[in-house]
């Protein structure tokens, strides 16, 4: 379906602030000061990290919060943790080989393997853009007043802020990036203040405990965690976007500029993985801890908010703290499945024909199923999207650990034993939990 689709429109050129157009787009002078290189190569993990806090990451964590309290915050740490290293092999696979992931692979495997993990990356970000779809229209709904079909009818024309953006370039769509964090952030750190959580009771939960997951119920929403804050496409987004930042070629250049890109990544991240842990821990003070353990919904935590915190600030912080984390990842979404297009198929086609693509694919099923389902469905339809990432994720981490780990693509910067232990060890983590949720179901 993806590829009829594709075909409807003609190969031109990618709108401006496209990767195949930016390429080497904030040069790294080579004698500035460490502060210049590092702001100038910061704003790739920014990106990224945009969509380790989207609606997706909003169910799973608001579902873990008022089931079980904060006994599973020890999974959304060991998922962002997991998040960082994967990005960081993304990073050195970027600047050292001068390759994204998609373009490594179809240099390394055949066509049909290619076409396959094309696929899969493709309906993973489907599986976002349907949880961005929700997201904002439930956040629009919940602001506004309007139906739900409503909101997912309005979503559908976020494309023009893509066309709108044409030709700002990496930079301007990075300060908005940055704003819309910034409001999240914000949000959430004022209803932790409103619901003053008892925080003798959260640390504890950053300790790993495998009993927590004692039931399928907990196992699902595990696995939805570590699909919505390890997603596959942002593997394949971050090596290419990383590329924007020019650096010189020599060895030194490079590991210089692959420090100061992990950093970024990880300071950026570790944002990510603090709004994550607020979204769960406000769901544990507001609803476990009086009682409301079964919320699952979204919106039924926007309604109880209020009365429960006793303000009515704190579910206005919550829609517009969940409008921003719909719109964040609209533009991250567009600019990957053209790396996915570019990468895998050596297609190139406007990005605002890429966003009319994966927004009709997104707009449609959930326009369905609000209208079969009703609106108690959303909750669940976008823990089963994050469910979906999960499934995808060992595809897109197989070959980026492999390729990282060849002399022959990353020459010096090849993963060591340590590295690639540990990056292994990952993949049959994943790999082994998407496992032992089907035998789990079945």
């Amino acid at each position: 379906m993806i590829a009829r689709l594709i075909s409807w429109f003609p190969r031109t050129a990618t709108a401006p602030f496209c990767p195949s157009e930016v390429q080497g787009s904030v040069f790294i002078p080579p004698d500035a000061s460490f502060w210049k290189r590092f702001w100038k190569l910061s704003g790739p993990g920014l990106l990224v990290s945009v969509g380790y806090m989207d609606p997706g990451n909003w169910a799973t964590d608001i579902a873990a919060g008022s089931h079980f309290g904060t006994s599973l915050l020890w999974v959304v740490l060991l998922s962002s943790l997991a998040a960082m290293f994967l990005q960081t092999l993304c990073v050195r696979l970027g600047l050292a080989s001068r390759l994204d992931l998609a373009r490594a692979c179809r240099q390394r495997y055949r066509p049909s393997v290619n076409r396959a993990l094309w696929l899969m990356a493709e309906l993973a970000i489907i599986a976002t853009d349907l949880a961005e779809v929700l997201g904002s229209a439930l956040a629009l709904h919940l602001l506004f007043g309007i139906s739900l079909l409503v909101g997912i009818a309005v979503t559908a024309f976020d494309m023009l802020l893509v066309v709108g953006l044409q030709g700002r370039g990496f930079r301007q769509v990075e300060a908005i990036m940055l704003a819309l964090v910034a409001t999240i952030g914000i949000c959430f750190a004022v209803q932790l203040v409103l619901i003053g959580p008892d925080w003798s009771t959260v640390w504890p939960g950053f300790v790993p405990r495998v009993s927590s997951l004692h039931d399928t119920e907990a196992l699902v929403i595990a696995i939805g965690i570590l699909g919505a804050t390890v997603m596959p496409h942002n593997l394949y987004l971050h090596s290419s976007i990383v590329q924007t930042r020019h650096v010189a070629h020599d060895e030194a250049s490079c590991r210089d500029a692959i420090a100061l890109a992990t950093a970024d990544t990880v300071v950026t991240l570790i944002l990510a993985l603090i709004v994550n842990a607020a979204i769960l821990i406000v769901a544990a003070a507001a609803f476990h801890a009086t009682g409301h353990t079964h919320v699952t919904e979204i919106q039924d935590a926007y309604h109880l908010l209020d009365p429960i915190v006793g303000t009515a600030g704190a579910a206005l912080l919550f829609g517009v703290a969940l409008l921003a984390a719909g719109q964040s990842s609209t533009f991250t979404g567009t600019i990957a499945g053209q790396v996915l297009m570019e990468g895998f198929l050596d297609l190139e086609i406007p990005c605002w024909q890429r966003r009319v693509i994966t927004r009709l694919l997104a707009v449609i099923p959930a326009f369905t199923a609000v209208a079969v389902l009703g609106e108690e469905s959303i909750g669940g339809l976008l823990v089963l999207s994050q469910v979906v990432l999960s499934f995808q994720l060992p595809f897109a981490v197989w070959p980026l650990v492999r390729l990282t780990s060849d002399r022959r693509v990353m020459g010096p910067f090849t993963s060591g034993p340590i590295v690639q232990a540990v990056a292994y060890a990952i993949f049959l983590l994943i790999s082994t939990a998407n496992a032992w949720l089907l035998w789990s179901a079945f």
